[in-house]
């Protein structure tokens, strides 16, 4: 028995996905579940109205018909709200006698009793059980008679929960549940819960434990009845003293409960119950809270009764917690604001060092790109002269090749006197040509130290005033005058000089490019250094 318990137990904690002890994480999912009720209220609703109007529409059908749509909207309520299912089990009595089945008649009775029991009303539930003749009835339906009966002596027992009358009334329940056992599927669901419902009350919490756990393990079941399945393994653990285990089988139960819109349950009750004995108020306050909803909304008086009993002691330590949590808050407060003085009184401090330290920073960063733009200024300086130092050298040495070559061979036509020959020679010097090939060296020396230049430089422009250069130019006067500016060389003296032009034609050529520019005049010759070398 021990060894098939534990296998058991196994296999349920696999199917409930229970993760180890009672956390957060579990109420945080009753939690969600609370907030959801509406919407599985909603769907119950839309059920039933549909069946009530099936049933509205079904007065011309024949009263067997009707008899089955009656049930199935008796079994709607039978859980959900007394007053709706009381009156769908009268009404199944009315439609029994019309057809004069008395088996339908006595089956409407245990209905009938079924309802009366769970909202409370022993008495009458006892007269009505007592007029069903159980004989008519089938093996199905007798089973329920007798387990409603034998759950009729069990609530007795506990109500009167004495030492006279509720051992003689657990008696009577356990021999009525006996009988059950005789009529249920072997290995069935009701099977299995009855025979640990009997357990349970012989005191024999091992079997009782085994047989509840198989019903949890059940494959085929509705919800409600994996709410009542858990919420009795979750009382067997309550008798057994493991409360985290109860918890979490009370939670599941309540959940369940929720989900099968289930309103006459024991479940929330005891699962608040249980949180408060673990001081946890707050979890507590708000169940108790939803199990009294539940049972008004249902119309049970017992479990009203059993609710309002804890609900003011949850509610007045409710009360006291949250007066010690005022107490306590206030000495929090008192020591925040000490805390507070000291903490504005150390930012001050640390202020005045933080606006000393972000000025010598400032300085420091200020002179770091100063350094660095002084930098890269020697860079650029260093790598203009190394360009056009190298190309001055190569003109001079290409230049100096020419005279020579030149010098040599006017000597020769000098020596044999052939003067003719030697004017031709100076007349065949192309001076444009050799001034064109400079200004190329110039170009293409420049741009290969700043390759985007022309690029940038039309930037400054709109798009009808950029300069477009011809397929054989690299730089045009323009871009050239410019370019000597970049490159250090400011004066219009001197640029004139080297581009032998006069300086008025300079000025004028620099105030036409100025005028057509989309920048600023004053921030032209700026914008024009900020050309990067490459």
């Amino acid at each position: 028995m021990k060894s098939k318990l534990i296998c058991l137990l196994l296999l349920v904690a696999c199917k409930m996905s229970f993760a180890g002890p009672v956390g957060d994480s579990l109420l945080d999912k009753l939690n969600l579940t609370i907030e959801n009720a509406h919407i599985y209220d909603a769907d119950k609703l839309k059920q039933i109205n549909n069946l009530r109007q099936t049933f509205a529409a079904a007065r011309h059908l024949p009263l067997q018909q009707q008899f089955d749509i009656c049930q199935q909207l008796y079994e709607q309520f039978k859980v959900f709200k007394y007053d709706s299912a009381f009156a769908y089990a009268r009404k199944l009595q009315e439609l029994a006698r019309e057809m004069n089945d008395s088996q339908r008649i006595n089956y409407a009775g245990v209905k009938l009793g079924f309802v009366l029991l769970s909202s409370g009303m022993f008495r009458e539930a006892g007269d009505y059980l007592l007029t069903v003749n159980v004989n008519v009835l089938p093996d199905s339906a007798r089973a329920e008679y007798y387990s409603l009966k034998g759950r009729y002596y069990y609530d007795m027992s506990d109500y009167s929960s004495d030492g006279y009358f509720a051992p003689a009334y657990t008696r009577q329940g356990n021999i009525y549940i006996d009988s059950a056992l005789m009529l249920y599927k072997p290995h069935s669901f009701n099977y299995d819960y009855s025979y640990g419902l009997m357990y349970q009350k012989k005191q024999m919490m091992d079997s009782a434990k085994y047989y509840y756990t198989l019903t949890v393990a059940h494959q085929d079941i509705t919800m409600h009845q994996q709410a009542i399945a858990t919420s009795s393994l979750g009382n067997i653990y309550i008798r057994i003293g493991k409360q985290d285990s109860a918890i979490i089988m009370m939670t599941k139960a309540a959940m369940a409960d929720i989900m099968s819109c289930t309103k006459e349950t024991t479940a929330m009750f005891i699962l608040a119950e249980l949180l408060f004995k673990e001081r946890d108020v707050k979890h507590a306050s708000r169940y108790i809270e939803y199990a009294v909803a539940d049972a008004s909304f249902y119309g049970a008086r017992l479990r009203k009764v059993q609710v309002s009993a804890i609900l003011p002691i949850i509610e007045v330590e409710k009360i006291n917690t949250v007066e010690a949590q005022k107490k306590l808050l206030f000495v929090y407060s008192a020591i925040a604001t000490l805390l507070l003085l000291a903490l504005i009184w150390l930012s001050m401090i640390i202020f005045r060092q933080y606006k000393k330290l972000q000025a010598a920073q400032q300085v420091i960063t200020s002179a770091h790109a100063l350094q660095q733009e002084i930098n890269y200024k020697l860079m650029e300086a260093n790598k203009i002269k190394e360009e056009y130092i190298g190309y001055c050298f190569q003109i001079n040495s290409s230049y100096l090749d020419k005279i020579k070559k030149f010098k040599k061979l006017a000597d020769q036509k000098l020596t044999d006197n052939k003067y003719a020959e030697v004017r031709y020679l100076v007349n065949n010097i192309d001076l444009k040509e050799e001034r064109d090939e400079l200004f190329r060296n110039f170009d293409r020396i420049f741009l290969k130290i700043f390759p985007n230049f022309v690029t940038v430089f039309n930037s400054f422009f709109k798009e009808e005033d950029r300069i477009r250069l011809k397929d054989n130019e690299l730089l045009n006067t323009d871009l050239r005058i410019f370019a000597l500016i970049r490159i250090g060389i400011s004066d219009n003296v001197k640029i004139a000089q080297i581009l032998e032009y006069s300086v008025n034609t300079i000025y004028t050529y620099k105030t036409k490019i100025k005028n057509k520019a989309i920048i600023p005049k004053e921030e032209f010759e700026e914008r024009l250094m900020d050309i990067k070398a490459l």
